[in-house]
């Protein structure tokens, strides 16, 4: 275990522990309370009855600020390194960090407003989560095929633009398929009928999550090669 305490890499892996088990564990409840079906519901359904809605909400507040504290601390690290190599463009790096701020908002939108008490505010939420969490993984693999050989090796990159082009393929029909489904009631009973736009899109759900989780598991190592050092200033005023 010690090499959890290189560097920074204690960051990405409590992110992804802790992410993993805010899906599973709230899956694993729903299912015996018999609130979701055993084979692919929706994330948003494994959070929305209790006991369970209670778990999930909390678990992706915390999973959306781990989010964050992760997401600056690469930007931070982009930016150091770009200091010495100018290999990537600091808007580029900008851009992709405030990216990845909005899809962590968009997922403490999904936290609070749960599925069956405020709909549309719950959707716009999901929405806004994957769509941008995809576009920051596919803009944090341009930005690491850029750092290539200062920052990333070119195998990591490899496997960072793979995830980041299944996300990509697989959002798309989650949102279609989405919109042909009836959400009126998420529980068990509304998915004996069988139904293959609600499978397709809860299918592609779990694969654009999971697609995130892997991600910034290809951090780790990463960052085990440098620590961020903050540093308070007092302003005294006359």
């Amino acid at each position: 275990m010690f090499w959890l305490m290189e560097g920074m890499c204690f960051l990405p892996t409590f992110l992804v522990i802790w992410s993993s088990c805010s899906f599973i564990v709230s899956y694993i409840i729903s299912l015996f309370e018999h609130h979701v079906p055993p084979v692919f519901p929706y994330i948003s359904d494994t959070g929305t009855h209790t006991p369970e809605s209670g778990i999930f909400s909390i678990m992706i507040v915390i999973s959306a600020f781990l989010g964050v504290a992760t997401m600056y601390t690469r930007y931070k690290f982009v930016e150091k390194l770009n200091e010495a190599t100018h290999t990537v463009n600091p808007r580029l790096n900008h851009i992709t960090f405030y990216v990845g701020l909005i899809g962590c908002m968009g997922m403490c939108v999904v936290a609070s407003f749960q599925e069956t008490v405020i709909t549309s505010v719950h959707d716009i939420g999901a929405l806004i989560a994957f769509l941008f969490g995809v576009i920051y993984i596919l803009l944090q693999s341009i930005v690491s095929y850029m750092s290539v050989p200062h920052g990333s090796s070119l195998p990591l990159c490899r496997v960072r633009m793979v995830i980041s082009i299944i996300s990509v393929v697989a959002v798309f029909p989650m949102i279609i398929c989405a919109i042909y489904v009836n959400h009126s009631d998420p529980h068990w009973e509304s998915y004996k009928e069988e139904d293959p736009y609600r499978m397709a899109s809860a299918v592609c759900e779990w694969i654009v999550a999971f697609g995130f989780i892997f991600y910034f598991l290809t951090y780790i190592k990463e960052f085990q090669t440098f620590t961020l050092i903050w540093k308070p200033e007092i302003l005294l005023f006359p």
